[in-house]
């Protein structure tokens, strides 16, 4: 099955700690059908010090349900996605506008 979301993709929060909230998809996991999103669903783990990097806490984001998530149109509103062949290049349109993602 093609993927509805994608690396790289604008996508809204529709349920949990940070609903409502934007961000950039960074990596999509489809086996465990989740995908980390910049500066969402943020945790705060503890690195041990070592002879090159610094410990300390560092805020990390972890991963989010794909469920959990749709996709942003051009108008700035959560959209579903579709598919469709156009020419011989099956493309992914957003369900609001019709138009190509």
């Amino acid at each position: 099955m093609a993927a509805k979301l994608r690396k790289g993709d604008k996508v809204i929060v529709l349920a949990g700690k940070d609903k409502g909230k934007t961000g950039e998809i960074s990596s999509v996991d489809p086996k465990s059908g989740k995908a980390v999103v910049d500066g969402i669903n943020i945790a705060i783990r503890h690195v041990k010090q070592s002879q090159t990097t610094q410990g300390g806490r560092t805020p990390k984001a972890m991963p989010v349900d794909l469920s959990n998530l749709a996709i942003v149109d051009k108008n700035g509103k959560a959209t579903r996605v579709g598919f469709r062949m156009e020419g011989d290049k099956k493309v992914r349109f957003a369900k609001t506008t019709g138009d190509a993602l």
